[in-house]
């Protein structure tokens, strides 16, 4: 008896020093998944597509590479930092479409879970409201208005996936983020677009009236 417990326990050992390796190995990776992705989405922001793609395919490469070596054992494939790499990784690989101007990539394309894709989804929405501000105030009104429109879009199809938390890696709290992203986004395009509506109608009356901009200007402002 004493032999047979003894050669379970070793057995035992041997499989969990093996789960503690690949754990050991996953968790190093994952934080440079992580590292790549963030990297990428903010080269995106600034328009180096080049460098956005490089850190992109890194991140591609390893992340594939931890999928191979961790799905077969799902102590550590689902413990939660792959799933996070994962996400990361895909919400880099969206957000670089979108502002390319894109297909957005699928689950399958990208090879992540799709609780995963869909947190990645909503993060990669409530970034373009970077890239939204940064159009204002290059006043490209039209673009800016297209990538409002497509964090709605978005929106309204994450709010329609009505499942337990537990299932979507709590995409409703992270759906809820995004929500207060778009309105603050529409609100601040609302706002320039009001802007630019006024500064077409005055420059229409310095027209009309024949006023240099400066003494319309004086005349409107009740303290010149």
């Amino acid at each position: 008896m004493a032999t047979s417990l003894e050669q379970i326990a070793a057995g035992i050992i041997e499989r969990l020093t093996t789960v503690s390796h690949v754990r050991d190995r996953a968790l190093g990776d994952c934080r440079q998944v992580v590292r790549w992705s963030a990297n990428s989405v903010r080269a995106s922001h600034r328009g180096d597509f080049d460098e956005s793609a490089r850190e992109l395919e890194e991140a591609r490469s390893l992340a594939q590479s931890v999928f191979a070596y961790t799905r077969d054992i799902p102590s550590v494939y689902w413990a939660g930092y792959v799933q996070d790499a994962m996400k990361e990784y895909a919400e880099a690989s969206i957000t670089n479409a979108i502002i390319r101007n894109r297909a957005i990539p699928t689950p399958s394309d990208l090879g992540v879970e799709d609780a995963a894709y869909l947190n990645a989804l909503a993060e990669a929405a409530s970034e373009l409201r970077r890239d939204t501000l940064d159009l204002l105030r290059g006043d490209e009104l039209d673009r800016a208005t297209d990538l409002l429109a497509l964090m709605d879009e978005i929106y309204a199809v994450l709010v329609s996936i009505d499942f337990p938390d537990a299932i979507t890696g709590g995409l409703r709290r992270t759906t809820d983020s995004l929500r207060a992203v778009l309105e603050r986004t529409r609100g601040d395009l609302t706002v320039t677009i009001n802007q630019r509506r006024l500064e077409r109608a005055v420059r229409s009356m310095q027209g009309s009236l024949g006023l240099p901009p400066s003494e319309l200007s004086q005349q409107a402002d009740p303290e010149a």
